[in-house]
């Protein structure tokens, strides 16, 4: 069953995980970055759909912690990783939040990635 969150200072604004089974892939040209059949599908308000992947299923030793951060006022701050490739680095090409707000634990210890800077498949299990 999905989990959803409202907050009280923005109730049109409501973050809801979906419990659906899906299989994600994600490359950088022909390069499989991670494949996991344990992501978390996050929707939240008016934006598509993110996809948060497990660390352990992602190659890690191809990603570099950015300088970047930002912050999100429903999820927390959030760190940014650059994929490291000799022929093809691609800066800020995902984003984690290493200690989220407590009503976002689940994300803890998984990164997003960008579908402008890396390809994802989707398939459902």
């Amino acid at each position: 069953m999905p989990r959803s969150l409202a907050y009280a200072k923005h109730p049109g604004h409501t973050l809801t995980f979906d419990d659906e089974k899906t299989f994600v892939r994600i490359l950088v040209g022909e390069i499989i970055l991670a494949e996991s059949h344990r992501a978390l599908i996050l929707r939240e308000g008016r934006y598509p759909p993110t996809i948060y992947l497990p660390r352990e299923d992602i190659d890690m030793e191809k990603m570099r912690p950015s300088r970047h951060s930002s912050h999100c006022p429903f999820k927390g701050d959030a760190s940014y990783y650059d994929f490291i490739d000799a022929d093809k680095p691609t800066p800020q090409i995902g984003w984690s939040y290493e200690d989220p707000f407590d009503q976002m634990l689940e994300i803890r210890g998984h990164l997003a990635f960008y579908s402008e800077r890396a390809q994802i498949e989707t398939t459902e299990d």
